[in-house]
C-alpha cells in the first residue's frame, strides 16, 4: 500500500467497513486518478458516504434518505436486462427489482448489482438510499451498498408477510402494496376509459369504515354490490397518487357481501359512516401522511402570491407563465381562477388550495367579474390584492384531501363553508377566557377591586 495514502484508507476503512466489498476504494482511487489530493478525497468519500448510519423499519421509510440500513425478507425478485443509449457501446446493464418486507410492512427496491440471495431470503442492506417512483417510495441498492444474507432471523416467514394483512382504513399507507378490509360502499359509479388503445369498463368510488374513508378503482365487475354494501375485500392492491392511497380491486381480488350476523359486529354501518366528517384539528392531519375527505377550520393567516386570475394551458391545464407552458411550449392560455391560502386554527397552519368554483363562491366575484376589475385597475395584481384584503382573518371551514409534502401540508378543497353554529360556540369560549382573566387579574368590569 502507498504509504503516502495509507492513513486516509485506514480512516476510511474505521468510518465505512470494507472498503474493496462496498466499492468505496474504487472511488477513492477514481479521485486520485483525478489528481484530487488524498486528503480531499477521502473527505469527499466520507462526506458522500459516511455519516451516522440510520437502522430502520420498512414503516420508517421517507423519501430522500441516505446512508440506511435495513433488514427484510425478499418476497419478489426479478431481473430485467436495460439496453444502452443509442451510440454507446456498453454491453446490456441488469436492473434486479423487487419486493422486500418485514414485520412493518413492504417496500419495493431497485439493485444495480446481483443480489447474493432468493425469494424468501432475509437480506442485511447497509448503505442503501430512498427516493420516490410512482409516487412511492423505492429502496434503492448502489454499488457502493452492502448486502449480506443474515441466515437467523425473526422476521416473520414468508408464508406469514406474503398474506395480505386485515387493515382499517386509516393504517393504509404508502408501505402496503396488498391488503384486505371490511368497508361500506358510499360512492359508486361507472364509466369507460381507454386502456391500450381499447374500451375498458372501470368501477370508482368510496369506501368507508369507521377509522376513515378512501377511494377505490375496480377493473372488474361487481355483481350484486351497490352504495350501501357491506363488503369484505382480500387482495386489493395499493396505488399512491399524490401522496394519496386508493384501493385497486383487480381480477386476483376477491370481493363479498358481508353477511347480516357478521354486520351486526361490526363497527360501524352505513348510515354512520356516510355522516358528514367531524371537523379536526389541523395537528391532527399533520400527524398523517395523508388523508381522504376530511374537514378543518381555521383563519386565513395568508393569501399566497400565484392566487386570482391566471392562465392554463389547454393541453394539460399546467399554469402558463409569459404565454409558455413548460410542457407544450408557446400556447394560447385558458383563463382561470384559484385561491393559494394557509389556514391556521391554533394547532397548526396547512396550505389550502381552492379551485375556480370555490374561489368564486369565497370571493363573493365570478372569473369574469374578476377580470374586469383586473382591467379597470390596470394591474394583473388587483384581483390578487383585492383576496388579501377580503380573505385575510376570516374564519373558514374546508372539506378536501390532505397530504403532506416537502413545505407542509398540502390540502385541496372541493368545498368551503363559514361555519355559523361553531360562531357562537366560539363567542362563548372568548367571553369566558376574558372574564377568567380579568379574574386573575383582580379586575371586574374594568375595575381594580383591590
Amino acid at each position: 500500500m502507498d504509504e503516502k495514502i495509507a492513513p486516509q484508507l485506514e480512516e476510511l476503512t474505521r468510518a465505512l467497513g470494507d472498503l474493496e466489498k462496498t466499492g468505496i476504494r474504487t472511488e477513492f482511487d477514481k479521485l486520485l486518478a483525478y489528481r484530487v489530493p488524498p486528503e480531499l478525497a477521502k473527505e469527499s468519500i466520507l462526506r458522500k458516504f459516511g455519516g451516522k448510519r440510520k437502522i430502520l423499519k420498512v414503516k420508517d421509510l421517507s423519501a430522500s434518505l441516505k446512508n440506511i440500513e435495513i433488514t427484510g425478507r425478499i418476497l419478489d425478485l426479478g431481473e430485467k436486462a436495460i439496453r444502452p443509449q443509442e451510440g454507446v457501446q456498453e454491453s446490456p446493464s441488469r436492473l434486479y427489482t423487487g419486493v422486500l418486507a418485514d414485520e412493518t410492512g413492504s417496500v419495493m427496491f431497485s439493485s444495480w448489482k446481483e443480489l447474493p440471495g432468493s425469494i424468501g431470503d432475509v437480506l442485511n442492506i447497509r448503505n442503501a438510499y430512498t427516493r420516490l417512483w410512482q409516487n412511492r417510495i423505492r429502496l434503492s441498492i448502489g454499488e457502493q451498498s452492502l448486502v449480506s444474507i443474515v441466515p437467523n432471523s425473526s422476521i416473520p416467514p414468508l408464508s406469514e408477510l406474503s398474506e395480505s394483512p386485515a387493515k382499517k382504513l386509516i393504517d393504509i399507507g404508502a408501505a402496503d402494496f396488498s391488503v384486505s378490509t371490511v368497508a361500506c360502499v358510499l360512492q359508486l359509479s361507472h364509466r369507460e376509459v381507454l386502456v391500450r388503445g381499447k374500451q375498458s369498463k372501470v368501477i370508482s368510488g368510496v369506501l368507508a369504515d369507521e377509522t376513515s374513508r378512501l377511494p377505490f378503482t375496480a377493473w372488474v365487475e361487481l355483481p350484486g354490490i351497490d352504495i350501501g354494501s357491506l363488503i369484505r375485500v382480500e387482495g386489493a392492491q395499493i396505488r399512491m397518487f399524490r401522496g394519496m392511497p386508493s384501493i385497486n380491486l383487480v381480477s386476483s381480488t376477491r370481493v363479498s357481501l358481508v353477511g347480516p350476523e357478521e354486520a351486526e359486529k361490526l363497527a360501524f354501518t352505513f348510515e354512520s359512516a356516510a355522516k358528514e366528517p367531524a371537523l379536526l384539528k389541523i395537528e391532527e392531519i399533520a400527524s398523517r401522511d395523508s388523508m381522504f375527505d376530511v374537514a378543518t377550520a381555521g383563519n386565513v393567516v395568508s393569501v399566497r402570491p400565484g392566487s386570482g386570475i391566471i392562465t392554463r394551458c389547454p393541453e394539460c391545464s399546467r399554469v402558463v407563465q409569459k404565454g409558455n407552458c413548460r410542457v407544450h411550449g408557446k400556447v394560447e392560455g385558458i383563463r382561470d381562477m384559484r385561491i393559494k391560502a394557509v389556514l391556521d386554527d391554533g394547532t397548526g397552519a396547512m396550505f389550502v388550495m381552492f379551485p375556480r368554483e370555490l374561489a368564486e363562491t369565497i370571493y363573493g366575484k365570478t372569473l369574469e367579474e374578476a377580470e374586469q376589475l383586473m382591467f379597470s385597475d390596470i394591474s394583473k395584481d388587483a384581483v390578487y390584492e383585492d383576496l388579501r384584503r377580503f380573505l385575510t382573518g376570516r374564519y373558514l371551514a374546508v372539506r378536501g384531501n390532505a397530504s403532506q409534502g416537502e413545505y407542509g401540508i398540502s390540502f385541496v378543497a372541493e368545498s368551503s363553508w363559514v361555519p355559523e353554529d361553531d360562531l357562537a360556540v366560539r363567542a362563548v369560549e372568548l367571553l369566558q377566557r376574558l372574564g377568567q382573566d380579568e379574574e386573575d387579574s383582580g379586575f371586574e368590569g374594568g375595575i381594580n377591586l383591590a
